[in-house]
């Protein structure tokens, strides 16, 4: 009975590991399932929805083929469907119900009728296979010939833009790395492809999804199997036990008469001492035979533990996950009613990097049109005069550079999803610790638009940042007419040139912390003053006079989370000097200075007027505050200057 028990748990045991190993080798699923749609109508750009790459779980892993250069790009999905507009493109959706990709032809925001073709979705033929787009079956259904030239055919504009490069992208692959893309993206985000926008977009598109290759049975099969075989071991060696006992020396035989003693055995010839003989017959090869058991189980014991896939996922999610690293996509707001921030962190550190490249090739090439891409309103006057200063005069200093590997350490951007789009952040020069930290204002004023610096601001030393909203979160635009501030942002700029003109005489002095206020002190009513007062103690044939106004840059303005607000605007200041006396000459002081390199003078009879410009960054305290408005930083600059008629 112990023979037949054992040779019953040898068999269960061979089955339970068989069929283990098997559902990790012949039974193994497959890593992974494609899906592949044949593109056919020519349309510039092709959009695929979160929608659609979520239609799995996983990462997803897309493929396209089909052009020489392709371009893939994801962001938001409004932000996406803004930038390509009123181009027509191919939207490519994931068919549920039939487990197919189909792609259809969208104009205007429409589906375009008869522009849709369909594709089967295949999984892939085992766990080692590749990810690579599946062809459709032959029986799948697909358009004629005049269908693909009439109906599924968009006309392709010349003129249609290059969607490489644009700022609203959160990632984007040209080339070789765009024609295979691991992704994982949330339904909030889209992915655009194209080549260079005057071209049709590539012709093959696939989306490959993992699939669950856990075999949760084959661990617990193995190891059960491992234990029956040993149980099956531990019976054979009792049977075998037993089997020895019942075969020892009886008392008597059947007749009564006594046992025939047994013989003595053999003497064995001497032999010359030698390697002992290796038995390779009878129980005892047997019994060496079966040490050779436990250690194949012992290995597929070990083998069986070294996977989780193995085992059942107690208490872990079934999800299946890719083995390579996912982008990061994480998109802040999501699900929620408030709106996006305009940018995300990750996204707004590429949009700086390639700001400070543009200015520093456009710095040092002087070259005012290259930096007219990057820059704008006051922060582009300032760049243009400059590079006319030092057109004349090498010598002159370039204005603050923007570090290309920079620290952001504060970001603000708008809460919205619409257009312009501001941003504020302040970034620091790792490279060079003495430099001081500058804030940068950046607008976007349409979707195709890239992001330019409006004002760019040097930091005051210690400046008191007020308290402001996660950059995942994002603060409101202020409209400069807001009456919850302690002064309207469209009013901020002539009070505070009233306070540079006046000083102490400003009906707006009170309104403002001139404590803390480096540039009042260095260019307010108290400096002009002493500037007048020396010329006249000269007894010069000359007058000095400075206006003060508001400049032609429209302020901005980002709420705190005190009800106050971050509000950037500038001023223009005017100097002008000119003779009493007719035969009286002006002999500039500086001939190598702003004033002569606009001017191209080193003297004069006329009388000169030259502009500086301020960009100037507040904390603008709530109305109901106690608190006094602060200049947090400033850039100033020569921005003008001319002969008087």
């Amino acid at each position: 009975m112990r023979f037949v028990i054992a040779i019953a748990a040898f068999l269960i045991a061979a089955i339970m590991i068989g069929v283990g190993i098997a559902q990790r080798t012949i039974w193994a699923p497959a890593a992974s399932v494609t899906a592949t749609a044949d593109v056919r109508q020519s349309a510039p750009y092709i959009v695929i929805s979160g929608k659609t790459l979520n239609a799995r779980e996983g990462q997803q892993t897309l493929t396209v083929s089909g052009a020489a250069s392709p371009f893939v790009a994801y962001g938001r999905t409004a932000d996406v469907i803004a930038w390509v507009g009123t181009e027509p493109y191919t939207r490519v959706s994931y068919n549920a119900q039939t487990d197919k990709l189909t792609s259809t032809l969208v104009r205007d925001g429409k589906s375009a009728t008869g522009g849709k073709t369909d594709a089967t979705s295949t999984p892939a033929p085992s766990a080692k296979a590749s990810a690579s787009a599946t062809p459709p079956p032959s029986g799948t259904p697909t358009p004629s010939a005049s269908a693909a030239a009439s109906d599924q055919s968009a006309s392709l504009d010349p003129k249609a833009p290059n969607p490489a490069g644009s700022d609203l992208w959160l990632e984007q692959f040209t080339g070789a790395k765009a024609a295979k893309t691991t992704m994982n993206v949330p339904d909030g985000v889209s992915v655009i492809i194209a080549t260079d926008g005057a071209h049709a977009a590539p012709q093959s598109v696939s989306l490959t999804w993992p699939m669950d290759t856990r075999t949760p049975w084959a661990g617990p099969l193995i190891v059960l199997g491992g234990l029956l075989a040993i149980a099956g071991i531990v019976f054979y060696i009792l049977a075998l036990r037993h089997l020895r006992r019942g075969r020892g020396p009886r008392r008597g035989g059947s007749n009564g008469r006594p046992p025939r003693l047994p013989k003595p055995p053999r003497a064995r010839r001497m032999r010359e001492v030698g390697p002992a003989p290796v038995e390779t017959h009878g129980r005892r090869s047997l019994g060496r035979g079966l040490i050779a058991v436990p250690v194949v189980l012992a290995g597929a014991l070990t083998l069986a533990g070294c996977s989780s896939d193995y085992w059942p996922a107690i208490g872990q999610s079934s999800t299946p996950v890719a083995t390579t690293t996912p982008l990061a996509t994480q998109l802040p707001g999501q699900g929620t009613d408030h709106p996006a921030p305009a940018v995300t962190e990750p996204q707004l550190k590429n949009i700086v990097a390639r700001i400070a490249a543009t200015a520093k090739t456009a710095d040092a090439n002087l070259d005012a049109n290259l930096a007219a891409t990057r820059f704008t309103g006051a922060a582009l006057t300032e760049r243009q005069v400059n590079y006319k200063i030092r057109h004349a005069k090498p010598q002159y200093a370039a204005p603050a550079a923007i570090p290309e590997n920079a620290k952001l350490s504060i970001v603000l951007p708008q809460a919205t999803d619409m257009w312009p789009r501001v941003v504020n952040v302040i970034v620091e020069d790792t490279a060079n610790k003495n430099a001081a930290p500058l804030d940068l204002t950046l607008t976007q004023a349409s979707p195709r638009e890239n992001y330019k610096v409006a004002y760019s601001v040097t930091m005051l030393g210690g400046a008191k940042i007020p308290d402001l909203a996660p950059a995942n979160i994002g603060a409101i635009s202020v409209p400069p007419e807001s009456k919850l501030l302690k002064v309207q942002t469209g009013k901020l700029a002539q009070d505070y040139a009233s306070v540079l003109a006046l000083g102490k005489s400003s009906d707006s002095v009170k309104l403002f912390d001139l404590e803390h206020d480096s540039l009042a002190k260095q260019v307010g009513a108290d400096f002009k003053a002493q500037q007048i007062k020396e010329l006249t103690d000269k007894k010069s044939a000359a007058t000095l006079a400075y206006a003060d106004q508001p400049g032609t840059a429209s302020p901005i303005a980002l709420a705190t989370n005190n009800a106050g607000a971050l509000v950037v605007t500038n001023v223009l200041e005017t100097q002008t000097i000119k003779p009493t006396d007719p035969a009286a000459e002006i002999t500039l002081s500086e001939p190598d200075g702003p004033t002569a390199a606009l001017t191209g003078l080193t003297k004069t009879s006329k009388g000169l007027e030259t502009d500086y410009g301020y960009q100037l960054l507040f904390y603008v305290p709530p109305a109901e505050s106690d608190e006094q408005i602060r200049l947090l930083g400033f850039a100033q600059a020569v921005i003008g200057a001319k002969e008087l008629p």
